[in-house]
This record gives C-alpha cells, sequence and structure tokens, in this order.
C-alpha cells in the first residue's frame, strides 16, 4: 500500500476548510496524460492556487494507476522545481464501487469520490458509509453526490438530471460521514450540457443555457452551514474553442456549457470544488486540430501538443484568476 503523503499529496480538508471560509473555489481539473498535467501544475504555481488533479476511470483505464500514481508524485515535485509548492490533492472522479475506490486509496490517492447518486437513497447511504469508513482509517477525503446530473462524459452517462432534495442532506452527510457532498443545481456533464430546446437563443444566436438553480444551492447551505459543496460538470465551454474546432475541420454541434459568471457567483458560495473536464478537452483538440490545418505535413507530436499545453495553460490560469478565485490562495 502507498499513502499520498508519501507522494508529497494532501488530503481536502484543510483546504476545503480555508475555501468554503475565503469565499472561492478550488479547481478540480481532470487529466489524462502528460501535457494536461504539465499544464495544470505549470498554471497552478504561477497563480499560486491548490489544485485537485482529478482522475476519472476512463483515465485510469487509458493511463494505468501505476503509472498515474508516479505521475502525481512527479507534479509535487515539479510545482517544488517550478518555485512554488502548492498544495495538490489526487483525487477519483466518479468512483463506481467500494472495490474503484479501495484500489485507488491503497495507491496513493488521497481523495475519491464514491458516486451512488444512481442508486435508491438507501443503497446510496450504504455504499458510500462503506467507503468513507475505508478511506478514514488511512486519513483520505471523502465526496459522496446526491442528486443525478444528466449528460455525458467519459464513462459516466444520465439522459435526465435530477437535482438534489435539501431535505435529504443532513440525513446522507450524517449517515455516510462524508466530507464534501456534490450536488446537482443545473450543471451537466459534456460539450453539450443542454438541448437547444432546453435554451434561449441572443441576437447573434448563441444558444444561452438556463440558470443553475441557487435557490436549491441556497436551501442546502441552510441546511449544511459551511459544509463543503462540490459542482460537476461545470466546463463554460468557450465558443472561441468550439468555432477554432469548427474553422479547422471538426463538427461540433449546439455545444453550450455553464456562463462563468455563474460560477463565479457558486464559487463565492459554500461551493468550494469545481470540476473543469470538457474546457481542456475542447481548448487542446482546438490547438491541435489548427496546427494541423496550418501545418499538414507536421508530424512531430511536441509540435503539436506544445502549442496544446500553452492554450491550456492559459485557459486554467484565466479559470484560476478570473472564474473560481483561488489564485493567491496557495
Amino acid at each position: 500500500m502507498t499513502s499520498y503523503k508519501e507522494l508529497g499529496l494532501v488530503n481536502t480538508k484543510d483546504m476545503f476548510a480555508k475555501a468554503v471560509k475565503g469565499g472561492y473555489a478550488i479547481p478540480a481539473y481532470n487529466f489524462n496524460n502528460m501535457e494536461q498535467l504539465q499544464a495544470i501544475i505549470m498554471a497552478c504555481v504561477e497563480t499560486k492556487s491548490p489544485v485537485i488533479l482529478q482522475v476519472s476511470k476512463g483515465a485510469r483505464d487509458y493511463a494505468n494507476i501505476n503509472l498515474l500514481r508516479n505521475m502525481a508524485r512527479g507534479a509535487t515535485e515539479y510545482a517544488h522545481e517550478l518555485g512554488y509548492d502548492i498544495p495538490v490533492v489526487l483525487h477519483l472522479d466518479h468512483g463506481d464501487s467500494f472495490e474503484t475506490c479501495k484500489e485507488c486509496i491503497d495507491n496513493g490517492f488521497s481523495s475519491v469520490m464514491i458516486d451512488g447518486s444512481h442508486f435508491p437513497y438507501d443503497e446510496n447511504v450504504a455504499l458510500t458509509k462503506k467507503v468513507v469508513e475505508y478511506a478514514h482509517q488511512f486519513d483520505v477525503t471523502v465526496e459522496g453526490e446526491l442528486g443525478v446530473l444528466a449528460g455525458i462524459e467519459d464513462e459516466v452517462s444520465s439522459a435526465v438530471s435530477h437535482y438534489t432534495q435539501p431535505s435529504e442532506v443532513i440525513d446522507f452527510v450524517s449517515k455516510t460521514g462524508v466530507d464534501s457532498l456534490a450536488i446537482s443545481i443545473g450543471t451537466s456533464h459534456g460539450a453539450n450540457k443542454f438541448t437547444p430546446e432546453q435554451c434561449t437563443r441572443n441576437a447573434e444566436g448563441i444558444l444561452i443555457p438556463p440558470p443553475l438553480r441557487f435557490d436549491i444551492l441556497k436551501e442546502i447551505e441552510k441546511k449544511l452551514p459551511g459544509f463543503p459543496i462540490v459542482l460537476h460538470g461545470s466546463s463554460s465551454v468557450p465558443m472561441e474553442y468550439v468555432n477554432m474546432i469548427n474553422e479547422n475541420g471538426g463538427k461540433l454541434k449546439d455545444s453550450v456549457g455553464i456562463p462563468e459568471e455563474q460560477l463565479r457567483l457558486a464559487s463565492k458560495s459554500a461551493v468550494c470544488k469545481i470540476n473543469i473536464d470538457s474546457d481542456a478537452r475542447l481548448a487542446m483538440t482546438a490547438m491541435v486540430r489548427k496546427v494541423f490545418n496550418d501545418k499538414p505535413g507536421e508530424f512531430d507530436p511536441r509540435k503539436y501538443l506544445g502549442p496544446a499545453r500553452a492554450e491550456l495553460k492559459k485557459m486554467y490560469m484565466h479559470k484560476n484568476i478570473d472564474v473560481l478565485g483561488s489564485a493567491g490562495q496557495a
């Protein structure tokens, strides 16, 4: 068994307490490869932001859990090399079973999410509690989920969303012992978070999504004062990247995300962790497509992954400074 402390990582406990008190949110960035990881660490060191490195089930299958563990160790050492030791969490995103969570805990993850939201309530409670009891033996923090997000991302999918019921949150947290709670207030997975029918269009014909249910968030805050709340599916799907992809041979249609001003508002509340994955995929894909379109003879991966990494870093810095408020909090 590998303890996350041996890798230079931290859990989310102190990180979330400071974020709730300080009125900002910790960025939770998913990564699958070296370039994404480099961009995350460079951006967070330069902005002096704490960070959560998120690994989905799909990423574990793609990158191998042993390599991921050592990449996380490398991330903390890379931050030190860059001149600033930021707090780094290695987090399992959407763990779907006790066995998956246990394997990650045993392999150096400092935080895990057990997503039992698709089960009946009592089953979700029982599964989440089992993970919490195991994780807390090793000082690993646990995120649970109430409510279901619509959309598709990696191996997580649902055709419809079910808002979190504020009436359930006290019972769920007290029975499970979770350290943070992911809720559903209108965010969604993927680059097509809403159908055109769910949106309105502005004068330029751009889709405007329905607003987040801040009324539900406020009710949850009243019932769980100071408790760390998490938003999944919170990419803003920047149209500059969607347009760049389409201008360079892509075919993304009706892409729409969560407006950044709504994420800014959420980050000033009890929401202390905001998950962002699709924006990174879009930024990376946009730059790779542009290089291939501008230089069709290019075949050196460094020549197209390098510009993609630079764009990712720029995007992550923007999120830390202008959206989440995490810059300067490390």
